[in-house]
């Protein structure tokens, strides 16, 4: 008859899995990622007010720039992308070490990236959603073109 092993060499097995170098790779490029979606999400400006622009340069109403409304979302989807990601990794390494994170330092680094990362998508959310709101805002708004005689 086999007998299934105990409970804790499966526990001390789980844990002593190393952090892969893709992970901490991972844990390393997700604050760029988020400031790149919020660079990305910022950028709606200079595109509307490019814009805005070349209306008047053209002395007639222009249609709306599609880019911007690109910007808007693409810079939401990263932010998403990179809480959901965080979130993620933040479980794997609580899984794999759980009390014993402190004891090596891949393991430390990429919880502590993963943590700071976290927190800076989370300040970096509430602008891309107001980004977003006004590439919609900005869309139904005419502008004044000025003397165009």
């Amino acid at each position: 008859m086999v007998t299934s092993p105990a409970s804790d060499v499966l526990d001390d097995a789980a844990q002593q899995r190393p952090v892969t170098p893709g992970m901490v790779i991972t844990t390393l490029l997700m604050p760029l990622i988020s400031v790149a979606g919020l660079v990305t999400s910022l950028s709606t400006d200079d595109i509307e007010n490019e814009w805005v622009d070349r209306q008047r340069e053209a002395c007639r109403h222009m249609p709306f720039p599609k880019a911007e409304y690109a910007a808007a979302w693409g810079g939401l989807v990263l932010g998403i992308a990179t809480l959901f990601i965080c979130v993620l990794l933040t479980k794997e390494v609580r899984r794999r070490y759980g009390a014993r994170l402190v004891e090596t330092w891949p393991p430390l680094v990429t919880y502590v990236g993963v943590q700071l990362c976290m927190w800076l998508t989370v300040l970096t959310m509430p602008v891309e959603l107001i980004q977003l709101y006004a590439a919609y805002t900005s869309a139904g708004s005419g502008i004044v073109l000025g003397d165009c005689g």
